[in-house]
């Protein structure tokens, strides 16, 4: 059963991510130590011992709909009832309208345990959170006055509404119709899929943020507006009025997280009686500028999604290592050397093959879970600081940098990791009642959703790594040197060949920078976007190796961070010099094979 990691998720923060001296200044309004510790180890009990055990429940019940109402699985709704009760909604929300307003960084790590215990489940909660950020940023006044308080609360769930059968990522497609109605609110027609909790009974009323397109709107994504439709018209007292023309007409049948109801949802096909056909929506933000308004609430889901990629890591990281150390097969090399009894067979956590995958799960989900956490610290610091005009411009654009990277790697990490857990577990993974097939059921949907990863790549190249003329990344590369600099000077026995091993890797981090950025300038597409994918992971497995050993430098009475700091330079960062090949040469050949497909 998963057991909430509080004390490494405690110490990613305070010494890695970077909330130690923040909190120091005072930089993180309320948030002290103490208060840290205190609402980790909380989020942790609630985790461990309230979500984690039906999650296996919801992996085998799903979610069924009849007549447009959606059942979630057996004790999901209390537990729900639970999850707001104890205020876990509030966190980050802002206190006017009864939010904790506590750090991105630290709901990332909160998160981080409830995809951990149930990424299913945490799925609702986080468009939830989501939409709040959406709403307080863009929406009026009145909206803010009769929505807000129950969004932050959790009393109504928030969804996002993008997809179309025919506009997935591309999203100039889109197809949905508003019409402007004579009281200054909007009328909308169309279809969404995929819609995550687009109806289910947590709640008695649903807030969804949608996408459409008004009847004199330019063509393409600026002729795209963003619209509050609400499954329950408010009113003017705070009280449900009647119902709206949006209704559920199907949920997916899929390969994970099938506890989560993914939703077609139907706007206004008069299926509301006596009424005029139309789902009633309110502007928010100003016409054809609705794309603006949902990207502030798709990049606080990236960061979360790729939270869930390090929380599925996590929880299989803990499953393989707890079966390994029961499960007794053949002899290991230290009991040929009498480290045990004659004949006795060993735990496969003793033999090397294991091992080697066992530590590689945890490398890797420990430098998805730095990445993501510094993200959401560079969120945090940009509204900080935001008196301080180029400090807060370059903290926003470290986190504009790290969110791709913390989507996209964090997403793979949760599928690699999840698909050696299996591995570890031999046959007996392959079996649903372990466990670890769900996990990699679950994890497989997190790099397709919200941004594809090979989106996030190209967003990296051809956005992020020019922002401020590439003084961004060239701040961040500099940072990132300060560490390895740090290493290679300690020349201390435990950390190997770290420093030069991170150095290496670091290299090849800048020259592929350097390469990406000068084809961009002479405005060479194809070599830019063929590297995209390696870029990204290459930058990913850099960045991640150094906060590892930023870790270890920061606690050197743990050799065992130093061991794993050292372990993945010395063995996972070789990877870096066949990703900087696929990068500078790769464009090529993918040219030339390219007729194949065809």
């Amino acid at each position: 059963m998963y057991k909430a990691p509080i004390s490494e998720i405690a110490f990613a923060l305070k010494k890695v991510a970077g909330l130690e001296p923040a909190m120091e200044k005072g930089l993180l309004g309320e948030l002290t130590p103490d208060l840290l510790d205190a609402v980790l180890e909380e989020a942790g009990r609630f985790a461990s011992e309230k979500v984690a055990p039906l999650a296996e429940v919801g992996d085998r019940e799903g979610t069924s709909v009849t007549d447009g109402v959606v059942t979630t699985p057996t004790g999901w709704k209390e537990l729900y009832a639970d999850w707001i009760a104890d205020g876990w909604n509030a966190l980050t929300g802002p206190e006017e309208y009864g939010g904790q307003a506590l750090p991105t960084s630290l709901s990332a790590a909160v998160f981080e345990m409830w995809n951990s215990a149930s990424m299913g489940f945490a799925l609702g909660p986080t468009l939830t959170v989501g939409a709040v950020e959406a709403l307080e940023t863009h929406g009026s006044d009145e909206l803010k006055a009769a929505y807000l308080a129950k969004l932050v609360s959790g009393e109504w769930n928030g969804t996002m509404n993008l997809t179309e059968p025919q506009a997935g990522s591309d999203l100039s497609a889109l197809k949905t119709k508003a019409e402007r109605a004579g009281d200054g609110s909007y009328r909308i027609f169309g279809q969404k899929i995929y819609i995550t909790y687009g109806e289910h009974d947590f709640t008695d009323n649903i807030v969804h943020l949608v996408l459409a397109r008004l009847p004199d709107a330019p063509a393409g994504v600026k002729g795209i507006s963003l619209f509050l439709v609400p499954k329950f018209l408010v009113e003017a007292d705070g009280s449900l009025g009647r119902r709206n023309d949006v209704f559920c007409h199907s949920v997916e049948h899929k390969l994970g997280i099938h506890g989560s109801p993914t939703c077609t949802m139907i706007y206004g096909d008069g299926s509301v009686d006596g009424e005029e056909a139309g789902a009633v929506g309110y502007l928010i933000g100003e016409e054809n500028r609705g794309l603006a308004c949902m990207f502030t609430m798709m990049n606080n889901a990236r960061l979360l999604v790729g939270v869930q990629g390090v929380g599925v890591a996590e929880a299989a990281f803990q499953m393989a290592l707890d079966y390994a150390r029961e499960r007794r097969q053949g002899r290991s090399t230290r009991l040929a050397k009498g480290a045990e009894p004659s004949g006795q067979m060993s735990p496969i956590v003793e033999h090397p093959d294991v091992a080697r995958s066992l530590l590689t799960m945890k490398a890797l989900t420990g430098s998805a879970r730095a990445i993501a956490y510094a993200c959401g610290h560079a969120s945090d610091m940009a509204k900080a600081t935001r008196d301080e005009a180029s400090e807060a411009r370059a903290w926003k654009e470290r986190a504009n940098l790290l969110t791709p990277i913390a989507k996209a790697f964090a997403t793979d990490i949760g599928v690699e990791v999840a698909s050696l857990g299996i591995q570890v577990h031999g046959g007996m993974g392959f079996i649903e009642e372990t466990g670890a097939a769900r996990l990699l059921r679950d994890a497989r949907i997190a790099p397709i959703y919200e941004g594809t990863n090979g989106i996030q790549a190209i967003d990296l190249v051809t956005r992020k790594i020019g922002q401020s003329d590439g003084a961004a990344v060239s701040a961040y590369l500099a940072e990132l040197a300060e560490t390895v600099d740090a290493v290679r000077g300690r020349n201390a026995e435990d950390f190997g060949a770290t420093g030069e091993a991170l150095a290496a890797a670091l290299d090849d981090l800048k020259e592929t920078t350097a390469f990406l950025a000068k084809a961009l300038a002479d405005k060479d597409m194809d070599t830019a976007l063929a590297g995209a994918t390696s870029y990204l992971r290459l930058f990913g497995l850099t960045a991640g190796a150094v906060y590892l050993a930023k870790g270890a430098l920061a606690e050197t009475g743990r050799t065992e961070r130093t061991h794993l700091a050292r372990f993945m330079a010395e063995n996972l960062l070789t990877e870096t010099s066949a990703l900087k090949r696929q990068v500078v040469a790769g464009a090529a050949s993918l040219a030339a094979a390219h007729a194949i497909l065809q």
